[in-house]
Parts: C-alpha cells; structure tokens; sequence
C-alpha cells in the first residue's frame, strides 16, 4: 500500500496525536496543526521530514485556507483530512453566554467546515481522498449540560451527510466519527463551563451522576488509532462509525424512542397535512 498523505487538526493531544502517530509509524506522511506546535517538537525530532507541523487556529477561516495549501505544497497532494479540532461546552442552556455558544460552534463546526473547504479542491482534481469528521455520540443523541456541544456536533453530522453525497461523483468518501467517553481532556483542561445558576444545582449534580457512570469504563485513544486506520485503508468506508462499546446502545435506546412517539402521533401529522 503507499504511503498517504494527511491533514489533522487538533494534533497535539487526544485522538489527534494519536493518529499521527499511527500514520507516521507506518510509513505516511503528516500535516499536523495546533494551537502550539511546540507541543509536537518531540514528534518532529523522531519523525523528521514526514511530518510538518503548522501553527493554526481553526477558527480563522484565511489561516485554515493558507494552511491547506501549506501541506499540499509541501507534500504535493493529500489523501486523509481529518477534523479532529473542538472542545465540550458545559451549561445548562439558560446558562450559557452569548459568546460560549458562538465560540463553540465556530470551533466544533465551523473549523471543520473551513478545512473541508479548502481541501475539497486538491481531493476532487486527485480524484481521491478522504475527509474524516470527528463527531460523537452527541452528535446523535443529546444529554442535559451539553446543549451547545450538541448543536455543534449535529450541525457537522447534518454537513457532513450532504458533503458526502455531493463528493462520491469525485471519488472522495466522507466517515463521521462518532465517539463515546475516551480517556482524553475533552471534559477536562480543554472543556469550558458556563457560570452555573442555583436553580439547577440539582439538576447539574444529577447529570455529573450519569455522566460519571458513563464513562466509568473510557476508551483508550491509543486504540483508537488502530481503528483509524482499518477505516481509512477501507475501500468502502462508513459514512458513520462508533468508537467504544456505549453508542450503539444510547443510539439504539434514543431512536427506538423517536420511532415509537413518531409512530403513536402519526394520526396529527396526516391532520396537519390537510
């Protein structure tokens, strides 16, 4: 198999560093970007010239553009783009602030949708690639202290679904990743919480509960990579993938629920129709 060329975000820990890893380890050729690439200097002094490191904030529409272009020039295509970037906002949503919300969503969704734009380009003329979108479970069920978590990451599955569509005529595949609780800071450093209002006190204690329960057994993002990989090597690839034993579950148990109230108010939907 030769050698791919990839872009990810968000490389400097979690899944993302992960991966580049795992690319890296097997011979592929990696543009990683973070916040700080000195956080990547480590891989660089082992790696050498397989991997470039780029200074980005994904957030920045013009810095994401330049930064695609970067890894194609230096490389000279590109094969496997993964968004990896984004963070958890926590807060009820009567908490949270104008700017969390928009800054959540520019970095979970709109990050995203900046670097799939400037790959497209380079996949479609290539006639190749493969554009992998790091969702979640809560990008297709919603728990309560999450709202803007979950609008970011049901508007990227909803993208991503028509991108996928769209781009199979130019031979380029789209994969939703979507995982549960893995052992990474996405609920620690990295996550944000909104200023907490006393009516909810209780509510919030109940929701950690739950939450602490569902991640009693998190996944190691180290393997992660392994599974990456079989995805990305698939001459078939998924348009949506879990990562973990819990999403198949909480999905199943959500849509069962969805079904069953659709069907049992189906008599008022054909009324509404007229």
């Amino acid at each position: 198999m030769s050698a791919k060329v990839w872009f990810i975000t968000g490389a400097s820990r979690g899944f993302g560093r992960e991966w580049t890893i795992a690319a890296l380890e097997r011979g592929d050729k990696v543009a990683a970007t973070a916040r700080d690439t000195a956080a990547l200097a480590d891989l660089v002094d082992k790696y050498g010239d397989a991997l470039l490191p780029i200074r980005l904030d994904v957030t920045d529409r013009g810095a994401d553009f330049a930064a695609v272009r970067q890894a194609h020039a230096h490389f000279g295509r590109l094969d496997i783009v993964a968004n990896n970037a984004g963070y958890g906002q926590f807060g009820f949503v009567e908490e949270l602030s104008e700017s969390e919300v928009r800054d959540q969503i520019e970095t979970n969704l709109f990050g995203a949708l900046w670097i799939t734009q400037a790959a497209l380009p380079y996949l479609r003329v290539q006639g190749s690639g493969h554009i992998l979108q790091v969702s979640s479970i809560g990008g297709v069920v919603a728990f309560e202290n999450l709202g803007a978590y979950h609008a970011s990451k049901w508007a990227l599955e909803g993208l991503s679904q028509s991108l996928a569509a769209e781009v199979a005529p130019f031979g380029v595949h789209v994969t939703l990743i979507e995982p549960g609780g893995f052992s990474t800071d996405w609920s620690g450093p990295s996550a944000k919480r909104a200023t907490p209002l006393p009516v909810y006190a209780e509510a919030h204690a109940a929701a950690d509960r739950v939450r602490s329960q569902r991640a009693a057994r998190p996944g190691d993002p180290r393997a992660s990579a392994e599974a990456v990989l079989k995805i990305v090597d698939a001459e078939n690839p998924p348009l949506r993938v879990f990562f973990g034993e819990l999403p198949l579950e909480l999905a199943k148990a959500d849509y069962e629920s969805r079904l069953a109230t659709w069907e049992q108010w189906q008599p008022v939907s054909v009324l509404a129709q007229g």
